[in-house]
């Protein structure tokens, strides 16, 4: 039943929850089980229409078929034509900034995704086979066929359990990971660039360079220690063997490929006579391509036995070929047969399957994906202080921030090491388990390859001492940037006090001039969303967020470094995700990207933007127009009316905030009883544990969790609580305070796409829902707070309204969301209420 229709009418709802709790309890799985296979089946189809939809309205009559991308804002099409016409009318300038831009997309496995992998394959092949049945040419026969098979994926989705029963390892969660790549991304990265390449001929009227990389990938998953005990230096030397011998395997198949199409026996490039010639071992000696194919076939061969020796499946690995370790052994000869095509007439085979390999060479390499290594700044200081302390130096944790940095300074000129690394491994250092762990991370990081590692992240990262400390831990195992080992150090600054202090750290830390020579005149940074909206707010949050950005890089500009954001974003508004792609990134601040973005692509996210070949590419296509865009756009500089402004909106919905969620005695029961946290928890969605610390309230709760809790019950406080009061802060003339908040909405990007999510979030929360919760979970006692909660959402509510102007919540977010939410609703309320009346049998 659709609620929405007439909202004011309270008996369907009132028949609904009669009918969940006369339901047979033996038969709700059965009901549940079926409306969520319904809104599954919806969200496939809707993938689908979202494809055709971009088909449709480029095979109009009207639309001008110049390029092979769609003639949209978002896309690199429609970018160049809106630059062209007047931010940059320089189309040599555009090319080297698409060129020469880099956005890195960050896998995690966050706990977000709560389906099986088994399960979205199937809804994937759904989607795909409506694709199919569209065909104009099909035969009869062929489309029975389909809907036979169609019938029989969803039987199958309907005889198969839709949950994990047993918590997911470290390493199948990696797995899951490399899936992503090897069934959407190895095709999707290829087939993108090459319409990129004929966008950038036909637009600007240059050739996209081969082994340009706009777009690449790195991972978290088998590397974020973050709270995780699960992943240990063991499982991060597994994870890294194993992509990288998954990568060696696809490399093989596609060279296979290669060298039956490559049976040309005359007219080469002298640079590929030579390189055929130092082949030693081969019977083709007319056809020279296939005779360098033929000796990559065999490192490969050879690279994919060493990899599986190591995870003692094979014990035999002698050959007479050396393995390829770096991209470059693969690439170079890759790129002397492509440039060999080109210049002796087969410029049509150069562009094909080569260009595709080079391609993915140039993305993936030899690893698939770089692995990041994240872990928390106290693992450090704790091992450290063991060490300290069984040296007789003193309490490294005792130290204040002066003594510590100094000590760092003095160990990283030092050129005798602090201690043996065999010390370590003999566990001579008096050191506990954990202790040992955290360093021996480093061990396993310094005999990896370099290409197989990426950033070393340090979550709650507070100090410059914090940095110098991974760097000296590196220069003890022997990472140096002379070998090519040195790690980058990333800080994860993620509370409100650490962003607020953020540009201070960076200052200490580029006044070390040892530092600022090691970095090379480029330093990372990550700004945690998720925490720091728990921390302290929406609003909070957000602005905390972009005068942090603007402060750093203006420290980074006065020391002449190159500065890259990373950008921890989840899928929700809550934990700073941005259904907008493209919009989301021209509303940072102006200055901070630069033409570099990294950003983190977690749990549902990762299938809802790479779920399929068509949608892996469109999401390419928003990030790399998005980037270009940025790079040339006037970006609004917010007057300082403005931000004073903003600082008393910040102030006022960060206390409002934090009165509810850390002052109010009664929240945290609240939260247990009006949520399914406590039942989250048990569900075997991720590797990780869903608190840092078991025993702790709210505080040690992973922001996650926390936002999926109230997600649950359609409250959606994390997103909106405090945003009401800040709107409508307590001051003399509210009526010029309002005023402001308009001209902010109407003028300023940044402010107005915080508001339009805000408003969107709103628009899904539901009274009714909430208060049925409360009513059947919650206790008598603190029921007066889920009250207060929802008369402050009204508040926000109207609060919104008179900021946007609307007459009612609304939006470009929300009128996307509305069509789809009819047909969801109903569905979603059923679940919702059954949901409610399951937890109170179970407690």
């Amino acid at each position: 039943m659709d609620r929405a229709a007439n909202p004011d009418d309270t008996a369907p709802f009132e028949e609904m929850k009669k009918l969940a709790y006369d339901i047979n309890p033996r038969d709700t799985l059965g009901v549940m089980k079926t409306f969520s296979i319904a809104l599954n089946l919806v969200n496939a189809a809707e993938v689908h229409h979202r494809i055709r939809l971009v088909r449709v309205s480029e095979l109009k009559d009207d639309v001008n078929h110049i390029g092979p991308l769609p003639m949209v804002e978002d896309s690199i099409r429609g970018t160049m034509e809106i630059l062209l016409e007047g931010d940059c009318d320089d189309k040599d300038k555009l090319f080297e900034r698409l060129t020469t831009q880099k956005c890195e997309i960050v896998l995690t496995a966050h706990p977000t995704e709560v389906n099986r992998k088994t399960i979205i394959s199937k809804y994937r092949k759904i989607s795909e086979l409506l694709a199919y049945m569209e065909r104009p040419d099909l035969h009869p026969f062929e489309r029975a066929e389909a809907v036979n098979n169609l019938r029989g994926i969803i039987s199958a989705i309907w005889g198969a359990d839709e949950i994990r029963r047993v918590k997911p390892t470290v390493q199948k969660e990696a797995a899951g990971g490399c899936a992503v790549i090897e069934s959407v991304l190895w095709d999707a990265v290829p087939s993108y660039l090459r319409k990129l390449d004929a966008q950038c001929r036909v637009t600007l009227g240059k050739k996209f360079p081969v082994d340009a990389t706009p777009i690449k990938f790195a991972s978290w998953i088998g590397g974020d220690r973050d709270g995780n005990p699960n992943c240990t230096p063991e499982v991060t030397l597994e994870v890294v063997t194993r992509q990288r011998l998954r990568a060696a395997k696809m490399f093989l198949n596609d060279l296979n490929m290669l060298y039956s199409e490559l049976a040309i026996s005359s007219r080469f490039s002298k640079e590929l006579e030579a390189l055929a010639a130092s082949v030693k071992k081969s019977d083709d000696n007319r056809e020279k391509y296939r005779r360098v194919i033929g000796h990559l076939r065999r490192r490969l061969v050879r690279t994919v036995k060493e990899c599986e020796a190591k995870l003692h499946t094979l014990t035999d690995t002698s050959e007479d070929v050396e393995p390829i370790i770096k991209s470059e052994e693969l690439m170079t000869p890759l790129r002397i047969m492509y440039d060999s095509l080109v210049e002796t007439g087969f410029e049509l085979v150069a562009d094909g399957h080569v260009s595709d390999i080079i391609r993915r060479v140039a993305v993936f390499g030899m690893t698939l994906v770089p692995l990041d290594i994240r872990e928390e700044s106290t693992r450090h200081t704790i091992a450290i202080d063991a060490i300290t302390r069984h040296l007789g130096i003193g309490s490294y944790k005792e130290w204040d921030e002066e003594a510590r940095l100094n000590w760092l300074q003095s160990e990283l000129n030092n050129k005798r090491p602090l201690f043996r690394i065999r010390d370590i491994e003999d566990n001579l250092l008096g050191l506990d388990p954990d202790n040992r762990k955290t360093l021996m991370v480093f061990k396993v990081a310094s005999e990896l390859d370099s290409e197989s590692l990426g950033a070393y992240v340090i979550s709650q990262a507070n100090t410059a001492s914090d940095v110098l400390l991974v760097m000296l831990l590196q220069k003890q195992f022997g990472m140096t940037e002379k070998n090519g080992k040195l790690m980058r150090v990333v800080p994860l600054f993620e509370t409100l006090t650490d962003l607020t202090n953020s540009p201070a750290q960076l200052e200490r830390l580029f006044s070390i001039t040892n530092y600022l020579g090691a970095i090379n005149g480029k330093q990372e940074v990550m700004v945690g969303y998720s925490d720091s909206a728990k921390d302290a707010g929406r609003l909070a949050a957000c602005w905390a967020q972009y005068t942090a950005q603007e402060a750093m890089a203006n420290v980074a500009d006065r020391y002449g470094v190159e500065l890259t954001f990373f950008h921890g974003k989840g899928g929700t508004v809550g934990r700073g995700g941005n259904p907008a792609l493209y919009r989301a990134i021209l509303s940072h601040p102006p200055n901070t990207i630069n033409g570099r973005f990294r950003v983190t692509e977690q749990g549902e996210m990762i299938r809802q933007n790479f779920g399929s070949l068509e949608i892996a590419e469109r999401t390419l296509d928003i990030y790399t127009a998005a980037l270009l865009r940025e790079s040339f756009t006037k970006r609004v500089e917010p007057k300082q009316e403005w931000r004073d402004q903003m600082e008393r909106v910040s102030e006022v919905s960060c206390a409002a905030y934090r009165h509810t969620v850390r002052d109010d005695p009664r929240f945290v029961p609240y939260f247990r009883q009006a949520t399914p946290e406590l039942e989250l928890g048990r569900l075997n969605i991720g590797s990780r544990p869903a608190k840092r610390n078991p025993k702790g309230g709210v505080d040690s709760l992973r922001a996650i969790p926390w936002t999926f809790a109230w997600a649950q019950t359609r409250m959606h406080l994390s997103a909106w609580l405090g945003v009401g009061d800040g709107l409508r802060s307590d001051v003399s003339d509210q009526c010029r305070y309002m005023k402001t908040l308009q001209e902010m909405y109407e003028q300023w990007p940044w402010f107005r796409e915080i508001i339009s999510l805000i408003s969107m979030l709103v628009s899904k929360t539901d009274f009714s829902i909430t208060k049925n919760y409360d009513d059947l979970l919650v206790d008598s006692n603190l029921r007066s707070l889920g009250d207060e909660v929802r008369n402050k959402l009204v508040e926000t509510r109207q609060a919104v309204i008179d900021v946007s102007g609307a007459t009612d919540i609304s939006g470009p977010h929300v009128q996307l969301m509305r069509a789809s939410s009819t047909i969801r609703n109903p569905y979603v309320d059923s679940i919702n209420v059954v949901q409610a009346e399951i937890l109170k049998v179970l407690r």
